[in-house]
């Protein structure tokens, strides 16, 4: 390769950096004063190019100039910004007083409804945009040819960091976005309006995330699937440069941009997994990110209260398990096949949210990605029966094992740090996997997945199936809750309080957070198995990261405060995606609006609501 091609390559990948540092730095800002960890700004990106596409077209018909071009990208970022500022206050401003769990759980709500609504108004197909007036032609550079968009793209970055330096030491409400990322509850304190302050972070993030999103029509499509392609890396950004750090927001988008334009020539075959490779590698070297800093009291990414008090059950809790086995048991002989087969997978989504909940509540361990564990656990079982010629019984032996085993390799990472990072960390170890089983195509059949993971002939009825699972999971479930109201639990709340005072009197804190998470990855791969001999195949969507959501959306909805709730969540959860997907094509918005209503009503879930009412 001569030095000419390498420039071009380094130059592309410069022009990729400085758009995704558009959309990470508004993400950026809005996490470091809210502390919310923002699903929707995915769904803001996607927003601004779908208006682009839009409004810049009908402006060029008036005169196609580079100046109306531009005029129609400002103007569909301020749309944008404007409906950042609706989500903030009709959602966001209702529910600051909730733990950040409940708070992510609500955006992810705005993107299910948004990705429907996209549906609904532009349609399916893809929309392409019009190239950009007076920056259609090519330069070239050492004999090589690049788009003059491009280079255009490049000097949008650094630009768009000197505005917002600008901003930040220049005038009252940069500083004030500033002080309230290292010191929130300070600011408030000092009399600053925080309503005021939140709004304007919004409206900045948004607009941000929207203008990343109109600078990318003369470049890429809009499509209704680029609010998640784009969030993962927007985090990646995030995390690698520091959460909060605007500067580190646009090194690591550097960096990300030269590894992508290179990777694909030296590393073909990892190209998915390289990003996620560097931000494990930087939080395990560098826990708070390449430009970020430790976390301070006032300024910690405050974790769910987690399980509050450990108590038996009361005679009416043992009326309603009671009356919940025996339908679990009566279903086969009352419902048909296909009811049945919602309950199966409600007890396997079941014993996977209890597990996570098992991490979160007990451990105040936050994964982003336990989904992998899941899908571990499927992809051990399917892949012995399919290629190893194994039957099923050995097959949901190795499921657990597999899935802990790696779970247990990634903890010895994931338990040395705290917060946000913490999860990020998982989600990154989580799409490491995710590559793995969608690029090794030889093995896994690649995103086509694998066919043909039956059960024994014994277990192939519905209702024989039905009953395995419901004594596996409930197993795996009475487990855990064992391990719970264990010494080895108390001392995970105990830590998960005070991980100071668990120390001083004699703790292994990292210990036992790693075996509580090679645990819970256990019992989510057992739930993996069960899952892929359910369904009769394995696909790489059994490790993404919609699914991990999904399972932190059950054990939320169910309430983490209490033992139980993950079961009542996920029979909630699952019970609504069945319910609205065969009623419309958009039953996303159903579901999404559903979850918004839910963390409206029940900010504390289904189980806190009934403890409340029981209390009063």
């Amino acid at each position: 390769m001569d030095f000419s091609f390498l420039l071009a390559q380094s130059l592309s990948g410069l022009a990729s950096a400085s758009s995704l540092f558009v959309i990470a730095s508004g993400l950026t800002l809005v996490f470091g004063v809210t502390r919310i960890v923002n699903f929707a700004h995915g769904s803001f990106y996607m927003l601004g190019a779908y208006i682009a596409v839009t409004v810049v077209p009908w402006l060029l018909d008036f005169d196609r100039s580079p100046a109306l071009f531009f005029t129609g990208v400002i103007a569909s970022a301020v749309a944008v910004g404007v409906l950042g500022v609706v989500m903030e206050v009709l959602l966001l401003r209702r529910i600051y007083h909730v733990p950040e769990l409940f708070q992510l759980l609500a955006t992810f709500g705005v993107v299910l409804m948004v990705q429907d609504a996209v549906l609904a108004i532009w349609g399916p197909l893809e929309i392409s945009g019009p190239r950009a007036p007076g920056l259609r032609h090519g330069v070239e550079i050492l004999g090589q040819r690049l788009p003059a968009y491009e280079l255009f793209l490049i000097a949008v970055g650094p630009a768009v960091l000197g505005l917002l330096w600008l901003l930040m030491h220049r005038t009252r409400f940069g500083v004030l976005i500033r002080a309230a990322t290292r010191d929130r509850e300070m600011v408030g304190a000092l009399g600053v309006n925080q309503a005021l302050l939140f709004t304007g972070t919004l409206f900045l993030g948004a607009f941000l995330a929207g203008l990343g999103g109109a600078l990318q029509i003369p470049r890429v499509s809009a499509s209704s699937q680029m609010d998640l392609s784009i969030i993962t890396q927007a985090f990646v950004v995030t995390v690698v440069g520091g959460m909060g750090s605007v500067p580190g927001a646009f090194l690591a988008s550097v960096i990300i941009g030269q590894l992508n334009a290179f990777g694909v020539l030296v590393f073909p075959k990892i190209t998915l997994v390289l990003v996620f490779l560097l931000m494990a590698a930087v939080l395990v070297v560098k826990p708070w990110g390449l430009l970020g800093k430790p976390e301070t009291a006032s300024g910690r990414v405050a974790l769910p209260e987690g399980i509050l008090n450990l108590r038996p059950f009361r005679q009416s809790e043992w009326i309603v398990t009671a009356l919940a086995l025996a339908a679990v048991l009566a279903l086969p002989f009352i419902a048909d096949a296909y009811f049945t087969r919602v309950a199966t997978e409600v007890l396997i989504f079941a014993l996977a949210a209890f597990s996570l909940n098992f991490l979160v509540g007990a451990g105040g361990i936050v994964s982003f990605g336990h989904a992998a564990y899941f899908g571990l656990g499927a992809y051990a079982a399917g892949l012995l029966v399919t290629r190893a010629g194994w039957t099923m019984e050995p097959a949901l032996i190795a499921a657990p094992l597999a899935a802990g085993a790696a779970a247990a390799a990634f903890g010895l990472f994931v338990v040395r740090l705290s917060g946000i990072y913490l999860a990020m960390l998982t989600l990154a170890f989580a799409q490491i996997a995710y590559a793995v089983c969608f690029q090794w195509v030889e093995v896994t059949g690649g995103d086509n997945g694998v066919v043909g993971v039956w059960p024994s002939r014994w277990a192939s009825g519905g209702t024989t199936y039905h009953y395995l699972v419901a004594v596996l999971s409930l197993a795996g479930i009475l487990f855990l809750r064992r391990v719970i109201y264990a010494p080895f639990g108390y001392t995970l709340r105990a830590a998960r309080d005070s991980e100071a005072r668990a120390d001083a009197i004699g703790v292994d804190v990292r210990a036992h957070r790693w075996l509580a998470f090679s645990l819970a990855g256990a019992a989510a791969g057992l739930a993996g198995g069960l899952y892929a001999f359910s369904k009769g195949s394995i696909d790489p969507t059994l490790l993404s990261i919609p699914l991990s959501v999904d399972l932190l959306a059950m054990i939320l909805l169910g309430g983490i405060q209490t033992v139980m709730g993950s079961v009542a969540g996920s029979a909630v959860f699952h019970s609504l995606h069945v319910f609205f997907q065969p009623l419309t094509d958009y039953w996303r918005f159903l579901l999404g609006a559903s979850i918004i209503a839910a963390v409206l009503l029940f900010p504390r879930g289904l189980g806190g609501a009934w403890a409340g009412l029981r209390h009063r």
